[in-house]
């Protein structure tokens, strides 16, 4: 492994993160102890992930990840440094893992099968069945739960039971009795039968259990190679995001041509060749060419984005179309790729509040059932049960008890979620994140950036009818606005270039621009100005600034030779998506807030079209950050969407941040959660995944509880068999990493319209400047 993910924290007294790698743990009793041993270390915290197999560490930087790896292992497990970049699973180690897992089950299968079938089928038995099933069974009991002594065995050298210490005793009772009655007991004689029942044999007689020594290895071994395939399963959007990197990138030099280098020899300034059907290898800016990229996999944006000269290349992104060439601008852990990667790594492991009950109760629940199982097997002695019923109900209190359930139970539903989530473009920092996502009831959004897109264009033109023509006109605004730098001059220019009539626009001379006026220059002998409207605008002219102004669009005047030709309106418009968003988060109990810097007139434009009634303009960000704490001083969960620097303060005092992943870094720094598409529907979708996870953790902790609660009596009064016990213990791990599972294939669905008194957003009528479509669009 290379060198451990350590990152240092400036502050008081200086501390450090180090992840690692933890291999030996089995049950969440292994979790809560190793988290105790690195705890016992000063100023030193851990958080320790069962799904995962990997210890998330704050701790002094004085610490070097020696100590820590050294302080895991006293504890009996092994440890090393986790890999500082994100790397494809490597599935030769994966398999042979695997292979050697499978190896041994279907060797014990082989061997446990027919002791199971002469041990259940009293008429099959023959002379000496009993010394056949006996030679069988050998081998399960030794070199077939060879794993489990092992590790019950090392955990008893640092004084620790784990799971593999109820098994590795369950199986050595059984087998220990079973020896005892065939060599000492009578069971040894050509002509014995023993007759078969699902309860403990509560009679006296010699009974041998050589089915229970051999049903507890093969039942256990089959669940570990189930669960461990279920578990990799949770986290495979994790390793489809690290196989989105690319291992050779096509160099271009200077002199165009181009040399095939490993990936890590790329620098930021290199240009490289995308061709069609090829990933781009880094987050980079296109100088050459025009595509369509796919980033379905990437931010999860369903639509091919069309791409050219100047335009942004994300890494990982699939060339739909023509050859590129892009200029690098970060590589390595810098990129969009690596930080959603980090993003998503981080968030598994952290633990959900009910999680950490239940490593609590973990971290002493071996050492109970230990006792219980004595005090089992002492009880039925006392009562002058036979001596085998009693070895009986004290290996099946052993074998039933399942801590595993208890510390799979928020891991797996938090891979599986979070791994779901960065597939549709939403990356959620934790558990902590999901809990608070579940139970918001208000959404301050910011405006700018956020429920509009952030950039000025041209909403509406309007020409003289007896003029040069609204093409004609737009040519020539977009010529003269060539030497112009400001906003609405940028937005003209794109306009005009998107004529499809225009093959390049013409040159500019004499250009001259004055603040607060406009600029002006000659084009192909005329004189142009565009600017601010006159006040003597009459006929359509003079309606297209009113409608403008009552938009709160700034709108300009294009002049050509003194004569008033056409009135511009711009503004920024509302993203596409930003009436479903704010409707849906409205049917799901969330309430919207409009917070905003811009002024009151294009704010509450803003509002008006998405039907938010609660507007506050003009805020500072400290003006932001207040509203928010007004908000939930009232009682309210709130939380806060978005893109600028000036959210940052607000979003860091929500109960939850959502940052835009398109905007500042500040932002994204200060939330919790992060879209990585510019698509605020991501919201509603973010909400629903987080109710439908901390359901699943819910019920996965209900069914472990409730399995142990359920079980073990059963087990210690003697209703339970071992072998059934084995089998019971083995599916309630499998049905919690199931059920964890199902989050993998969760699709976003629009929630049904609620029975409440009808507001704006259910209107019929759509709001101005809305499709009536848009209304019935649910998807």
């Amino acid at each position: 492994m290379s060198a451990a993910r350590t990152t240092a924290t400036a502050t008081a007294t200086a501390t450090a993160t180090t992840d690692l790698t933890v291999t030996g743990m089995t049950c969440a009793a292994c979790v809560s102890r190793v988290e105790k041993r690195l705890a016992r270390l000063d100023g030193v915290t851990a958080t320790v992930n069962l799904a995962t197999s990997t210890a998330h560490i704050t701790h002094p930087a004085s610490y070097a990840p020696a100590e820590l790896v050294a302080a895991v292992e006293a504890a009996g497990y092994g440890a090393s440094p986790r890999a500082a970049e994100p790397e494809p699973e490597s599935s030769a180690d994966a398999g042979a893992a695997d292979r050697r897992a499978l190896i041994r089950l279907l060797a014990v299968a082989v061997l446990a099968l027919p002791v199971l079938a002469l041990s259940m089928v009293p008429s099959w038995q023959f002379e000496n069945w009993q010394w056949f099933c006996f030679a069988l069974a050998v081998p399960v009991a030794t070199w077939g739960a060879w794993p489990f002594h092992v590790r019950a065995l090392r955990g008893l050298g640092h004084a620790t039971a784990t799971m593999d210490t109820l098994v590795s005793l369950g199986v050595a009772a059984s087998f220990g009795w079973s020896c005892y009655a065939l060599f000492f007991g009578g069971a040894g004689s050509a002509d014995y039968r023993m007759p078969f029942t699902l309860l403990p044999m509560l009679g006296h007689g010699t009974h041998i259990y050589l089915e229970g020594a051999v049903s507890v290895p093969l039942a256990v071994l089959a669940g570990r190679v189930l669960e461990e395939r279920a578990r990799r399963g949770t986290g495979a959007a994790l390793r489809a995001l690290a196989r989105l990197t690319v291992s050779e990138v096509a160099l271009r030099g200077d002199d165009g041509t181009e040399t095939l280098v490993p990936l890590a020899r790329l620098r930021v300034g290199d240009v490289f060749t995308v061709r069609p059907g090829e990933r781009v290898a880094t987050d980079g800016v296109v100088v050459d060419g025009a595509s369509a990229l796919d980033l379905s996999l990437v931010t999860g944006e369903s639509e091919p984005v069309e791409v050219g000269p100047d335009a942004p290349a994300v890494g990982g992104a699939v060339n739909a179309g023509g050859l590129l060439h892009v200029r690098a601008t970060a590589v390595g852990a810098d990129t969009q790729l690596a930080w959603i990667s980090r993003m998503v790594t981080d968030a598994q492991t952290e633990k959900a509040s009910a999680q950490r009950l239940a490593d609590t109760v973990a971290g002493i629940f071996v050492p109970t059932v230990l006792a219980m199982a004595v005090t089992v097997l002492g009880f039925w002695l006392g009562a002058a049960a036979a001596p085998e019923a009693a070895v009986t109900a004290a290996v099946a209190v052993l074998v039933v008890a399942c801590p595993c359930a208890l510390g799979l139970a928020t891991p797996t539903a938090l891979l599986a979620a979070t791994g779901r989530g960065a597939r549709l473009g939403v990356l959620v920092s934790g558990a902590r994140a999901l809990e608070s996502l579940r139970v918001i009831d208000t959404v301050v959004l910011d405006k700018t950036g956020t429920l509009t897109t952030g950039h000025m264009s041209v909403t509406a033109l309007t020409a003289r009818p007896d003029g040069l023509g609204a093409d004609a006109v737009l040519r020539l605004a977009g010529a003269v606005e060539q030497g112009s730098e400001h906003p609405l001059g940028r937005a003209i220019i794109a306009h005009a270039r998107a004529l499809p009539t225009l093959d390049a626009l013409p040159e500019v001379a004499d250009f001259r621009a004055t603040a607060g006026v406009g600029v002006t220059g000659l084009v192909e002998g005329h004189r142009v100005e565009v600017g601010t409207p006159r006040s003597d605008l009459t006929g359509v002219l003079a309606d297209a600034v009113r409608t403008a102004n009552a938009a709160a669009h700034t709108s300009v005047q294009i002049t050509v030779d003194g004569v008033p030709e056409a009135v511009v309106a711009l503004g920024d418009p509302l993203r596409s998506d930003a009436y479903r968003a704010v409707d849906h988060l409205r049917r799901l109990g969330v309430r919207p807030v409009l917070a905003t810097g811009d002024r009151k007139a294009p704010a509450v434009a803003v509002a008006d079209a998405l039907t938010i009634t609660d507007v506050h303009a003009g805020l500072t960000p400290a003006d932001k950050a207040a509203l928010v704490a007004e908000l939930r001083s009232r009682g309210h969960r709130v939380a806060v969407l978005g893109d600028g620097v000036n959210d940052a303060a607000a979003l860091a005092s929500a109960d939850l941040g959502i940052a835009m992943g398109t905007g500042t870094d500040a932002a994204a720094a200060a939330a919790d959660v992060t879209l990585v598409r510019a698509d605020i529907h991501a919201v509603a979708d973010a909400v629903r995944l987080a109710r439908r996870t901390m359901a699943t953790i819910r019920a996965n902790l209900v069914w472990a509880f409730a399995y142990n609660l359920v079980t073990v009596p059963l087990a210690a009064t003697g209703w339970l068999d071992p072998m059934l016990a084995a089998v019971a213990m083995s599916a309630s791990s499998l049905l919690v990493v199931a059920n964890s599972l199902r989050l993998r294939t969760w699709q976003p669905q629009s929630p049904r319209p609620v029975n409440s008194r009808p507001t704006r957003a259910s209107s019929r009528t759509a709001p101005r400047g809305l499709p009536a479509s848009r209304l019935t669009d649910r998807t």
